[in-house]
């Protein structure tokens, strides 16, 4: 079977390409640096051709609101038409839980994405995940006021990019759902509590102060905005497993 992953050489593209391949899938690793661009348009007509399943993990390089807008928007419709010519049998997105329950610039661009897929008339399947372990130290610096990270006390419940891997490689080879998956990792806990962990971990020494009123990238949360509401597939992966391998691998 021939798959082509847009943003394929990305945290999660890397590793899903790889378990495909070692299942000895041809898999296109596309991402502009090998000539394929979801913006331009530039290189998607050959990476299509022959393909059953297309992967779409690309990201935007900015995170300003009309910026991240315009750019799932513009690739959406060109991976889309493209797919279309080529006779896609199955389109797979990486989207994000909680999308429609908060309202902050990124995740308003990934409803924008879904709902571009949702309409194209390819079937489809998209993966919706909750926020990566690997970010927790990004999330950190992000609700930094100097030497205090101020966080809700949501719900949160990180998942291992591993594990994201392991399902989206999963789903492509699965026949399309038509639908949403949620998927998250093995532990939940206050979004507050699971940030200070991290911290205390890597030896970081900024308090982490709860408060209900913190945003989340510019976006109100509320107890369940950013964690699954319904059925949702679990990774293994918990965070001293994670972090363990994260430190063996520095």
């Amino acid at each position: 079977m021939k798959i082509v992953a847009i943003g394929g050489t990305g945290l999660i593209g890397s590793k899903t390409v790889a378990i495909l391949r070692q299942g000895g899938h041809e898999v296109v690793a596309a991402s502009p640096k090998s000539g394929v661009n979801s913006i331009t348009g530039e290189g998607l007509k050959e990476a299509m051709a022959g393909a059953q399943v297309v992967i779409d993990l690309a990201n935007s390089p900015s995170f300003e609101d009309k910026a991240v807008l315009d750019f799932f928007e513009t690739s959406g419709r060109n991976l889309l038409a493209a797919e279309a010519a080529a006779g896609v049998r199955h389109h797979v997105a990486l989207s994000i839980v909680g999308i429609d329950r908060t309202d902050n610039g990124y995740f308003r661009a990934k409803v924008a994405q879904e709902k571009l897929i949702k309409t194209s008339g390819i079937p489809y399947t998209i993966v919706r995940s909750t926020q990566f372990l690997e970010f927790l130290g990004g999330i950190a610096d992000s609700s930094a006021e100097g030497n205090m990270v101020r966080l809700s006390p949501v719900l949160f419940q990180p998942i291992a990019a591993d594990d994201v891997a392991t399902i989206v490689a999963d789903v492509a080879l699965a026949a399309p759902r038509s639908g949403i998956v949620e998927i998250a990792g093995p532990e939940r806990a206050p979004f507050n509590e699971i940030i200070a962990r991290y911290l205390r971990a890597v030896g970081d020494p900024r308090e982490v102060v709860s408060d209900p009123e913190a945003r989340y990238w510019g976006g109100r949360v509320e107890e369940h905005s950013l964690v699954p509401v319904g059925e949702a597939r679990l990774g293994r992966i918990g965070f001293e497993e994670w972090f363990r391998r994260s430190q063996a691998a520095a």
